[in-house]
């Protein structure tokens, strides 16, 4: 790297929030430069860096682009070019979504409740335009909500919840299901485990899931691990998802960052939704 872009590249970076010293961030850029890793686990590495780290690898990869535009380009092989191709094919096919809202119940909401999860309620304005954006795209909406008989054993670790009969696991009031909605009771950590979810999906005919809710580190990471093992494409907006610990929910999201669709399931499923729309 020249003294002028090294220059550059510390401008990235303000001298109150410079965490790393200037030649160890220089070495740190450009292992994720050169290395060449899978776009998924480059993510889940800057992650966990400084902030300044993200910016200058960016900064870095844009000059490089810049640069590699005054190149003369060169065709791509054709079996590179097939492959390319095909992919595109394959992102162009069908692409619906549903969106889960997960464990948004008064048990973790309420103030005082044994699993209170206080940072549940700040994502409440920005899960519930979400909502409204969702059910206005006609995108449909699941609500995912754990209900526990009153002598299921897994009260014994976890304490009284959502308690059927009780009000513990009523939908947050702001966030209620509105007509059309769908409602999957569960008393797993798993919204597939023993619940009509996987069928109400393929009756829905969607591949892609948008979690949302409550807690990220259970509820939305056994979901999200058992729908990717099923072929499911799965997000998780940051804003509309709450852990124990902002610390917990920023090592979950960068695991699930790290995690694909499982890919024969995945064209399992494409290819039966394509068969019933074709």
């Amino acid at each position: 790297m020249s003294d002028d872009a090294e220059k550059d590249v510390a401008k990235e970076t303000s001298p109150d929030e410079g965490l790393l010293p200037h030649e160890e961030l220089l070495a740190t850029i450009g292992e994720f430069v050169l290395v060449g890793r899978h776009d998924r686990v480059e993510l889940a590495h800057l992650g966990v860096q400084p902030k300044e780290v993200g910016g200058a690898v960016g900064f870095v990869r844009n000059t490089l682009a810049t640069l590699a535009a005054t190149v003369e380009p060169e065709p791509p092989p054709p079996a590179l070019r097939g492959r390319l191709m095909a992919t595109l094919a394959g992102k162009a096919k069908l692409k619906r979504s549903a969106l889960l809202v997960i464990d948004m119940i008064k048990d973790h909401l309420e103030p005082g409740r044994p699993l209170e999860v206080p940072r549940a309620r700040d994502v409440v304005p920005a899960l519930s335009k979400r909502l409204d954006a969702a059910r206005a795209a006609g995108i449909p909406v699941i609500y995912i909500i754990d209900e526990h008989d009153a002598d299921d054993p897994d009260l014994e670790e976890w304490g009284g919840h959502a308690v059927k009969g009780t009000d513990g696991s009523d939908v947050w009031p702001p966030l209620a299901p509105k007509p059309g909605d769908r409602i999957v009771n569960k008393s797993a950590y798993s919204a597939f485990f023993e619940t009509k979810l996987a069928g109400v999906l393929d009756e829905l005919g969607v591949d892609s899931l948008v979690l949302t809710g409550c807690m990220t580190e259970i509820g939305i990471m056994s979901t999200a691990t058992d729908a990717m093992q099923r072929g499911f494409d799965v997000s998780v907006p940051a804003d509309s998802q709450a852990g124990g610990t902002a610390v917990s929910e920023e090592s979950t999201l960068s695991a699930l960052g790290l995690m694909a669709p499982y890919g024969p399931a995945r064209k399992k499923l494409l290819t039966a939704l394509e068969a019933r729309t074709a």
